[in-house]
């Protein structure tokens, strides 16, 4: 019985929005996958010890090559999407080669893709005539209303199904370099370079890999969050406040569990959602001094995260 919970939950998931239609829960809902999507591609290359402060870059890379594309030269989300995908993950081979080839690792590997995430914030910011600067930017609506074409919808059911798919998608990701020698040639690399680099393991091609792969992810989490909202601005799709998000919630979520990130989703969507609906505009910002806090008691007291921590008393019981 127990196989087959996986799949009664699916179909569970899948046929929410045909019960349930109240919108601003559902509206909830399609952020936490979008947001649980983006945290997964984090953890894809996180949990191997490849520890980017930078992903914020490649979420608004995303983001905004979308919309841009569709505004200026009117290309369908449908192909701007990828062609994001894969300048996300041309950026990324552009940094992170650099540091594999010449063994920057470690704290200093965190701090070169801090720089890309504030470099990417501060290139949005500077071409405002472009991207609307710090003032946000808008894709043009089209005007049915709701277009497949354009990847617009007036209702939540399709977006909802939309984010339910990516963020299955994700975790199929997750579950498959869980399972691939990928893995392995990581778990090997995060031990001891050196020793793995001499069991023959191509240390820069394999960490190459995994960068290119969360990074590309992370893009198309831009994208898809950019087409549902409607509206994007540098503080809510890169910089490093939304790298240091995706870190946080990670983390409080369990980084070696396929669900640890969908949990951190849950916890930082719905206390942003409270304090805002509690405090209004003098909140803003506590949401990320909150997530500081709670990172610092996580890492000390809690490394495996929430749901790492309940499943290895679990199996100790």
């Amino acid at each position: 019985m127990t196989r087959y919970l996986p799949w009664l939950g699916g179909l569970a998931l899948i046929g929410l929005p045909f019960v349930y239609t109240a919108p601003y829960p559902m509206h909830i809902l399609i952020i936490i996958l979008i947001w649980s999507f983006a945290y997964t591609s984090w953890s894809v290359m996180g949990r191997f010890g490849l520890v980017s402060l930078g992903h914020g870059g490649f979420m608004g890379i995303g983001a905004y090559a979308t919309a841009l594309a569709w505004n200026y030269w009117h290309i369908s989300p449908w192909i701007g999407a990828p062609m994001a995908l894969l300048a996300g993950a041309l950026l990324a081979v552009v940094v992170a080669y650099p540091c594999f080839r010449f063994r920057i690792i470690g704290h200093y590997f965190a701090l070169v893709t801090l720089a890309l995430s504030g470099i990417v914030l501060q290139v949005i910011t500077a071409t405002r005539d472009y991207t609307g600067g710090s003032l946000g930017y808008t894709p043009e609506r089209y005007q049915s209303g709701s277009s497949f074409y354009a990847l617009q919808f007036t209702g939540k059911t399709t977006w909802y199904l939309i984010a339910l798919g990516v963020w299955a998608a994700g975790l199929y990701v997750w579950h498959r370099v869980d399972r691939s020698m990928l893995r392995y040639a990581l778990e090997a690399i995060s031990e001891d370079e050196d020793g793995a680099a001499a069991a023959g393991v191509h240390v820069t091609l394999e960490k190459l890999k995994i960068t290119v792969l969360s990074a590309a992810m992370t893009a198309l989490a831009g994208a898809l969050y950019c087409q549902y909202q409607m509206f994007i601005s540098p503080d809510t799709v890169s910089g490093i406040a939304v790298s240091l998000q995706m870190v946080f919630a990670v983390v409080v979520g369990g980084i070696y569990v396929p669900l640890g990130p969908t949990v951190g989703a849950v916890i930082t969507i719905l206390l942003a959602e409270v304090l805002r609906v509690s405090f209004g505009t003098r909140a803003v910002g506590w949401d990320n001094l909150v997530y500081g806090i709670l990172l610092v008691i996580f890492i000390i007291f809690l490394p495996k995260g929430i749901l790492g921590s309940l499943l290895a008393l679990r199996r100790a019981s």
